[in-house]
């Protein structure tokens, strides 16, 4: 059983996740750190989700709670309705078809109370799929507005949030413009508003990630991304050069054929496997 008074509230948007959402879930009740309760929310999966999570929950009573949206509304808005049942002083993030390793809420708690200074704290990530292990991030820094340039400052899915910054930039935008952008718009929100974050060194989260990035590459992503990074330019200042740059870059990606686009993407975790 939780606390009574839990300090994290999780909250997670689940998408046709049926086979994965055990793992991730047992992931959460291993954490060292216990005072944590779990908000669900099934965004009209088409599969059988909503119900391993229900009987999920049955053998788990009193830490969950389950939603569901009425039909699929995207990651943003979902995000969101998991919001209005976070009433703890922390917010974090967790996907459905990925781990978080033992020790993540704990660090990551000890964290944001050790250093008041910040709002946001996240951790780079071990990527790996049916074969194994294959890529791990890069940690240890505090991003800044120049970190928007390169992509998102943040690793969204092992996130941890004082809820007051959440509240202060309203959630997540749910404008369909930035639907799979969401989380970058989200930290540019929060770092426009004076909120600073993170990123550990350690590695405390596995996202399970298809080794054919190029897959779930779509025109309507691409289009969303330069719409966030747009934003992002107009409200941090950032030099629109630097903006024409990454349109370029995009479009570019865009018309790579597949088998360079994965020799990229992969090549980018080269190296960084300690």
């Amino acid at each position: 059983m939780p606390p009574r008074s839990p300090r994290i509230s999780v909250i997670m948007g689940i998408y046709n996740c049926a086979p994965t959402l055990v793992e991730a879930l047992d992931s959460l009740m291993a954490q060292t750190y216990q005072g944590f309760k779990v908000i669900l929310c099934d965004d009209g999966s088409t599969d059988n989700t909503y119900q391993v999570a229900e009987s999920y929950i049955q053998h788990n009573p009193g830490r969950f709670v389950l939603i569901r949206n009425e039909q699929n509304m995207g990651l943003n808005y979902t995000l969101n309705h998991c919001l209005e049942y976070a009433d703890t002083e922390f917010v974090a993030r967790m996907d459905g078809d990925d781990i978080s390793l033992p020790e993540r809420f704990e660090k990551e708690i000890n964290f944001l109370d050790e250093h008041p200074e910040y709002a946001i704290v996240s951790c780079p990530m071990i990527y790996f799929d049916e074969n194994g292990e294959f890529g791990r991030g890069r940690g240890g820094y505090e991003p800044s507005k120049q970190s928007f340039l390169y992509g998102t400052p943040f690793c969204h899915a092992p996130c941890m949030v004082r809820r007051e910054a959440y509240s202060d930039v309203k959630g997540y935008s749910t404008d369909k413009r930035l639907l799979r952008h969401e989380d970058y718009n989200l930290w540019m929100k929060m770092m426009s508003r004076g909120h600073r974050g993170y990123m550990l060194e350690e590695k405390l989260y596995k996202m399970r990630d298809n080794r054919n990035a190029s897959h779930r590459r779509t025109l309507n992503g691409r289009v969303n991304g330069i719409y966030a990074h747009y934003l992002a330019h107009r409200t941090l200042h950032l030099p629109w050069s630097k903006f024409i740059l990454f349109v370029v870059m995009n479009l570019t990606k865009g018309i790579m054929p597949r088998k360079m686009y994965d020799y990229f993407h992969h090549l980018r975790f080269k190296g960084n496997q300690s």
